[in-house]
């Protein structure tokens, strides 16, 4: 094991986990495990009341990364600003694209699938699954948006409302 990208992350530091969103470091703790000392992150998802562990060596290779920087949020509204993409595919096929879209922890993936997914009042009802998919990529981006703008989801739901309703006008 080799531990030259070591600790790029510290306790309190926001991440973004790419099966479940962003969430807190609280802690960095040695565990015993099967007979081997590992270093883990501990990190806590405090919407979803969940607490990871993650060893240090393999956070960077399983995706996790640090909050999105303002010009890769910018480029996410740029992306929800942009005309909805619906491919002609059947819709399982296109769900499981939607579902690793968002689990991938990509933040111009996950504002992808909001955009394609948004309906405006005078568009045709959303299926549950769709609602639910569009759903769960909102709640994303807006989390991360929030915690690197300094942590209000009101004003970053607001915001990325804006950008949606603005596209529809």
């Amino acid at each position: 094991m080799s531990k030259s990208k070591k600790n790029e992350f510290r306790p309190n530091d926001y991440v973004v986990y790419p099966a479940h969103g962003v969430g807190q470091i609280v802690n960095i703790e040695q565990q015993e495990i099967a007979g081997i000392e590992l270093e883990l992150f501990v990190i806590s998802f405090e919407k979803d009341k969940m607490t990871l562990r993650v060893p240090t060596h393999k956070a960077t290779d399983i995706g996790m990364r640090g909050l999105s920087s303002p010009d890769v949020i910018n480029q996410a509204m740029k992306t929800l600003k942009g005309k909805a993409k619906v491919k002609r595919a059947m819709w399982s096929r296109r769900a499981q694209e939607y579902e690793q879209k968002i689990n991938s922890g990509d933040l111009i993936a996950i504002a992808e699938v909001v955009r394609d997914l948004h309906r405006t009042d005078d568009q045709r009802e959303q299926s549950y699954s769709e609602r639910q998919l569009y759903e769960a990529a909102l709640e994303r981006l807006t989390r991360e948006v929030a915690a690197a703008a300094g942590g209000d989801e009101v004003a970053a739901a607001k915001q990325v409302d804006d950008v949606l309703v603005s596209r529809a006008a």
